[in-house]
């Protein structure tokens, strides 16, 4: 393990080599949490802060009941045609709201540092919101941003004010385009009750990266929304429309 990274991100890392290694493959089940307590003489907290972190990084997946598992690569649908939260709030005349439910200052993983473009360990943003319509729940959001691109970032009220808008006015930088793909998934515990939805319960699984207009990646984020409140639009010919979240 590397041990210039705090001891959660030292087991990330672990699991991950795993992976890449091909001694872990997609649907492979890892050891438990108190397995993994006993065989890295870990606590049961810094091993649920790795392995939380690893679901919202799409590294692993939970299905409730069975255990967790290691997810199967995204398959890509668009190029970032995929329908903003706020124009869909837009479109259906509803009043859209965020709450913040973390955020910090975490080391880049090797996953991480790899899509954002960063060397491994350096300081990246993570946000967690959930997106509500009218008060009722529609989406939980985890995003990272390179911490160097967007300095100060968590000392800005992000529930009430929009992300892309922040880094556009304060930040000055300029969002130039971006990549989407999406899966199936069901609910875990904590998604169904912060969705306020009974398991087992459809999600969809958005995931996008956001480039600047140098090029350099400033946002990557993994989106869990109600399967039946989440649409995909297309332009005419089939050619994917390049919409970015505001």
């Amino acid at each position: 393990m590397k041990n210039n990274l705090p001891i959660y991100s030292q087991l990330k890392e672990h699991i991950i080599q795993k992976i890449t290694q091909g001694e872990l493959r997609p649907g492979d089940q890892i050891p438990s949490q108190y397995e993994l307590c006993e065989q890295y003489q870990m606590s049961h907290m810094t091993v649920r802060r790795a392995l939380n972190e690893l679901r919202k990084e799409g590294i692993l997946r939970s299905i409730p009941g069975k255990g967790t598992y290691v997810a199967s690569p995204t398959q890509t649908a668009d190029s970032g045609a995929l329908v903003t939260f706020s124009a869909q709030m837009a479109h259906l005349g509803m009043k859209p709201t965020t709450r913040v439910l973390s955020q910090q200052i975490i080391p880049a993983s090797t996953v991480l540092a790899q899509i954002l473009g960063i060397e491994i360990g350096q300081p990246v943003v993570s946000l967690y919101r959930l997106r509500c319509a009218d008060g009722h729940p529609l989406s939980l959001t985890q995003c990272y941003l390179p911490q160097e691109l967007c300095p100060g970032l968590l000392e800005h009220d992000l529930a009430a004010n929009s992300l892309f808008e922040t880094l556009r006015n304060v930040y000055h930088l300029n969002l130039a385009g971006a990549s989407s793909a999406v899966q199936a998934a069901l609910a875990d515990d904590e998604q169904s009750q912060l969705l306020q939805v009974e398991r087992p319960a459809a999600l969809i699984v958005r995931e996008q990266v956001t480039y600047l207009d140098t090029g350099k990646v400033i946002e990557f984020s993994r989106s869990f929304i109600i399967g039946d409140r989440y649409n995909i639009k297309f332009q005419e010919g089939g050619i994917p429309r390049r919409d970015i979240p505001v």
